[in-house]
């Protein structure tokens, strides 16, 4: 297979309309806030969730790549410096929180009741590769 083939046969998967879905959700996001209507979309800033899905990428693709280099690269892991980076992650966390209209605290506290749920012993290899149907 080559590239272009591998692009035409990939490109059966995409629509095309990934432009007119962010468009139209700006734009109900917008109708709802001009109109006062009732919806939880009035407290979300699209923005903001796209900037942190987009920061929250390179910012751990900067904090792999330290680790990488650590590891297999054998270059000296400069632990200010990564956790700075780990910083940055959490100020897209953070950013996520406020523009959903969510407080962190709330979502921590989901995290940690996920994982006492899962693993109410502490972490376990057989349930790890065995979760619960409904277990996310």
């Amino acid at each position: 297979m080559v590239g272009n083939e591998y692009q035409k046969l990939a490109s059966r998967t995409n629509d095309g309309l990934a432009t007119d879905r962010l468009f139209d959700k700006i734009a109900l996001i917008q109708f709802v806030k001009e109109t006062g209507a009732k919806d939880s979309l009035a407290s979300y800033d699209l923005g903001g969730v796209v900037n942190a899905c987009l920061g929250l990428a390179g910012e751990v693709g900067e904090l792999n790549d330290m680790i990488k280099k650590w590891v297999f690269h054998e270059k000296e892991l400069d632990e200010t410096h990564l956790k700075k980076e780990l910083g940055d992650v959490m100020w897209y966390v953070a950013m996520m929180c406020q523009s959903m209209g969510w407080e962190l605290d709330d979502v921590l506290q989901l995290n940690i009741d996920k994982l006492i749920a899962r693993y109410p012993e502490g972490f376990d290899v057989e349930r790890a590769n065995h979760r619960q149907a409904g277990d996310v």
